[in-house]
């Protein structure tokens, strides 16, 4: 087959823009790719000056044709250049430019070919990460770990301390304080940074598929092994793995753990063959592993073994301080997803926060943030808009605030918050204000006496 009788076919097939300029810089071909990327047709490129995309990669010299036109035909050729072009709806372009130069069989000059890739798209997807990092705090030194708390505060001085080592870390606490996001920290901060970081929660296979999980296993191993895998410990080698949930191991996988990280080899299952590999233990457990170990259900060598540098994650109760920090944090990222425009928290909503015990920690937090967000739309957080078990539970256990007036019927109360609410027009504040008691409480006593703002106060 001669190609030279379908150059016109694979020069439109080509996905990436194609322009042909003559020695002067006019444009005399085009493929399709062109004109989607350009945004003009073949009939408006044609015969114009390469200059209609003002190109930013471009040295145009302008005074005749050839090397006194445009620096490519002085270098011959250009390779791999990102710069941006205009196109037809006056928008910039990012491209990555080549180029070359055209000659005839006498080594004439004829003219340039140049190739324009479209990176739009994955500009405009770097951009939005930066943003996201930026967000979610990530080029931060806390390594999105957010809190200005003293337990925080320490455990962040602990990652830092740690991460100059390859020492192994055991991080304890309750479920949802961030476990997981304190191991990243420890491997982004050390010399193992880029490298991989593998997580195994240990609760959610049984020993037969935890262990070929975590040192993988040959073809034939077992019923269904129909092909040899990688192990966990083999895809982190040279970086971090994470054994989250480390106290639900079974007793036989505890041996074969200990081994792994005295001997620094795994053997797959159905083969006997060490496999070096350079690995950081990084272990997290809600579960008091001393007690465990006590009771006879850890291995006391291996707890030791990883046990090396404990760090504690602190409960949200613990660090109550961060709460107003977390939940603007968890507010803005759902606010970004979701699109509406919510400013802010309102004091009460923020108070009835910053009193509840979080049983779920950070996790609760930010679920709460993301429910408050599907009822509230365009205008701060008030505390209708939170989840009923942070209504039901919060400062429930606090002295009742002092009221200016102090009917001891519980009739009257309730009669005296009626007549209230009315003569403020159902204005919460003002009625608040008026009896000498916070917004929370004023709500909670509306809840508490059955009283229906709509048939009661405003009908």
């Amino acid at each position: 087959m001669n190609i030279s009788d379908h150059w016109k076919t694979i020069f439109n097939t080509l996905q990436d823009a194609i322009l042909v300029v003559n020695p002067r810089g006019e444009i005399v071909a085009v493929n399709p790719a062109a004109e989607k990327t350009t945004g003009y047709a073949r009939e408006e490129l044609i015969g114009q000056s390469c200059r209609i995309l003002n190109c930013d990669g471009c040295k145009i010299i302008g005074r005749g044709s050839c090397e006194e036109w445009c620096g490519l035909f002085r270098r011959k050729e250009m390779k791999g250049k990102k710069c941006t072009i205009t196109n037809k709806a006056q928008r910039r372009v990012n491209i990555i430019k080549n180029a070359t130069v055209l000659k005839d069989e006498k080594g004439e000059i004829i003219g340039a070919v140049e190739t324009l890739t479209d990176i739009s798209e994955m500009v405009r997807q770097q951009q939005e990460i930066l943003a996201l990092r930026k967000t979610f705090h990530l080029d931060a030194p806390s390594h999105g770990i957010l809190g200005e708390s003293p337990p925080i505060l320490k455990m962040l001085e602990l990652i830092d301390h740690v991460a100059r080592t390859d020492a192994p870390v055991m991080i304890q606490g309750p479920s949802g304080t961030g476990k997981e996001l304190v191991a990243f920290a420890v491997h982004e901060s050390s010399l193992r940074q880029g490298k991989p970081f593998i997580r195994v929660n240990c609760s959610a296979l049984n020993e037969n598929l935890l262990e070929s999980e975590l040192f993988g296993h040959v073809k034939g191993a077992y019923t269904g092994a129909e092909k040899t895998r990688f192990g966990r410990f083999e895809e982190a080698h040279g970086g971090t793995i994470l054994l989250d949930e480390i106290g639900e191991i079974p007793p036989t996988m505890q041996v074969k753990l200990l081994r792994v990280l005295e001997q620094k080899e795994v053997e797959r299952v159905g083969d006997h063959r060490p496999i070096p590999v350079d690995v950081r233990i990084i272990t997290a457990t809600n579960r008091d592993l001393e007690k465990l170990v006590a009771d006879g259900g850890f291995r006391e060598d291996l707890f030791f073994r990883i046990n090396v540098f404990p760090i504690h994650c602190p409960s949200l109760f613990e660090r109550k301080e961060d709460i107003p920090i977390l939940a603007h944090h968890f507010l803005q990222i759902n606010t970004m997803k979701s699109g509406k425009n919510v400013s802010g928290i309102t004091p009460a909503a923020m108070e009835l926060l910053q009193n509840y015990e979080w049983p779920g920690n950070v996790r609760e937090l930010r679920n709460a943030m993301e429910y408050a967000l599907v009822l509230c739309s365009d205008r701060p957080v008030e505390v209708e808009h939170l989840p009923p078990r942070i209504l039901a539970r919060s400062c429930e256990c606090r002295p009742q605030e002092k009221s200016k007036s102090k009917p001891t019927d519980k009739n009257q109360q309730r009669q005296l918050l009626i007549k209230t609410l009315k003569e403020t027009g159902g204005n919460r504040s003002e009625a608040a204000r008026r009896l000498g008691v916070s917004r929370v409480t004023l709500w909670k006593r509306i809840k508490k006496m059955g009283i229906d703002i709509e048939t009661e106060v405003v009908g």
